[in-house]
């Protein structure tokens, strides 16, 4: 009797869910850090070696974090450590910070992602927000001469020894301090498209070459690490709604969609960070109205607020509408009665 029912134990049958996938959370997360690859690769070039130094200061302040914790909850370091979540909010932090930052401005940010916005609320699975864009929404407040400041890129007559660029003394530039392609100053700098492709602009480590981001981003597509209606839906909204909403400062870019989208961090924000598993909604009703809102607001701040970007704030607001998003998008169980309100 007790060989039979040995025998049958595949024919139990556990709680749902019962279909597994073969992915597993190391598996996507490792998958997001090569998908990030590309954009760190530009901005080492567009930036110099010092913007890779943020990064690995950030990822390493963010394992350190994470093992911080972990040993004052008692629960196990190492095999939490190698899912990688930490080292993937470590580089998104990093991507959303000037390439100029002092070094201690990643190290607190990549603290604060860890031990408040994440572990604050339970650890992986239950933060409420994404916690490199709450690092960098805090980071905003606590330097905000450091972070709103000091935007440059390497120059390029150096970089590709052409015709010299020099100061008063005549010495070499090693940098040159431009504005950032959103800056809402009229009379601002427009840069052309090639330039946002490429990704030889100032702004963020991050954020900067287009191309980069939009290879990272379709790798994720076809891994099905995201869903690929989100960053669509969350790029076309800003796309239409820069085309018809009146600019409160006249800029040459003001209604011109493909600058909205290209420049700034809307591609890294719409393909890394919408697509959280973890804050964003369940269903794909769901992250369409997520999407959308996340588009919604990012355009209206970009144009209404004395904000440049509007990408970090979009996405931590809709995150917060999560719960209730997920509320009214839930399906209705099978012979279950709709409550009337």
């Amino acid at each position: 009797m007790a060989d039979q029912v040995k025998e049958n134990n595949s024919l139990i049958v556990s709680a749902s869910p019962h279909i597994r996938d073969i992915d597993s959370i190391p598996r996507i997360m490792w998958g997001v850090v090569f998908s990030l690859i590309p954009a760190g690769i530009a901005s080492t070039v567009v930036f110099g070696y010092y913007s890779l130094y943020i990064v690995f200061l950030s990822c390493l302040a963010a394992v350190c974090s994470e093992m911080f914790v972990l040993q004052l909850r008692k629960l196990p370091v190492l095999s939490t450590i190698k899912d990688g979540s930490a080292v993937v909010t470590g580089i998104l932090l990093a991507y959303t910070l000037p390439p100029s930052v002092p070094w201690y401005v990643p190290v607190v940010g990549s603290f604060f992602a860890i031990t408040i916005v994440k572990h604050t609320f339970g650890g992986l699975g239950n933060n409420i927000w994404n916690p490199a864009l709450a690092a960098r929404a805090f980071l905003q407040v606590a330097y905000p001469a450091t972070i709103n400041s000091d935007w440059r890129i390497l120059n390029p007559d150096k970089l590709f020894h052409n015709i010299m660029k020099v100061d008063a003394d005549g010495k070499l530039l090693d940098a040159v301090t431009r504005a950032t392609p959103l800056a809402k100053e009229a009379g601002a700098e427009t840069y052309r498209f090639a330039e946002l492709l490429i990704g030889n602009v100032p702004g963020c480590i991050g954020e900067t070459s287009a191309i980069a981001l939009l290879l990272g981003g379709f790798y994720l597509i076809y891994k099905r690490y995201i869903k690929w209606y989100v960053p669509t839906c969350y790029i076309a909204v800003v796309f239409f709604m820069a085309m018809f909403l009146p600019p409160r400062v006249a800029t040459p870019w003001a209604n011109n969609p493909f600058y909205h989208v290209f420049a700034g961090g809307l591609l890294l924000g719409a393909f890394f960070m919408a697509t959280d598993m973890v804050t964003s909604p369940l269903t794909k009703k769901g992250l369409i109205i997520f999407a959308v809102g996340a588009g919604a607001l990012t355009a209206l701040i970009r144009f209404y607020s004395g904000y440049p970007e509007g990408v970090c704030y979009s996405i931590l607001l809709m995150n917060t509408a999560t719960p209730l998003i997920d509320r009214f998008t839930k399906p209705r169980l099978y012979g279950s009665k709709i409550k009337k309100v």
